[in-house]
């Protein structure tokens, strides 16, 4: 990572966790930083932190479900530094919850954030790199993308016992 020195990078879901840490990280190897998050809170600590330690960084709150919130965190790096070098993606959310629960609000703004945030972030973007030839996408996800436990959606319809229908045993393991 040596070679992040001066480079413009916008983070994503920067106030917390991987987003949190890779930021700092960043900021110690020299990067110039833009962070985006929806807890201003802890994303102006985050920042200040990194300027109180010598780093470059600027912050707006950003929700990566408003396209319009992204456009304006990729112009903000642009008009603040010039240059866009890497966007890194790293907001998401993983509600935990039994399938049969049918808490499909949660199911929305899982896509919303997970999917179409990203989706959104590379509109705001590609036009930005193709203009300057040069430019990264890096997105991101924990361990709870990778692997399922008990309580989560996917994992909990394999375990969803449904009422007999026509005589029929029940189905006990449907994935």
């Amino acid at each position: 990572m040596s070679t992040v020195k001066g480079k413009v990078i916008v983070v994503t879901g920067a106030s917390s966790g991987i987003g949190e840490a890779s930021a700092l990280l960043l900021a110690e190897r020299g990067a110039k930083l833009v962070l985006g998050a929806r807890g201003t809170d802890r994303l102006k600590a985050v920042a200040d932190r990194i300027v109180a330690s010598g780093g470059d960084a600027v912050w707006v709150r950003t929700d990566v479900k408003q396209r319009g919130d992204l456009a304006h965190l990729v112009k903000l790096a642009c008009d603040r530094y010039g240059k866009l070098d890497v966007l890194i993606s790293n907001a998401g959310v993983g509600p935990i919850s039994p399938l049969d629960e049918l808490r499909v609000e949660d199911w929305e703004d899982m896509i919303d954030i997970n999917l179409k945030g990203v989706l959104y972030g590379i509109a705001a973007a590609l036009p930005i790199f193709r203009k300057q030839g040069f430019g990264h996408f890096i997105n991101t996800s924990s361990i709870a993308s990778c692997r399922t436990w008990r309580s989560m959606p996917a994992r909990r319809l394999r375990f969803a016992r449904f009422p007999r229908a026509s005589g029929r045993k029940p189905a006990t393991n449907c994935a």
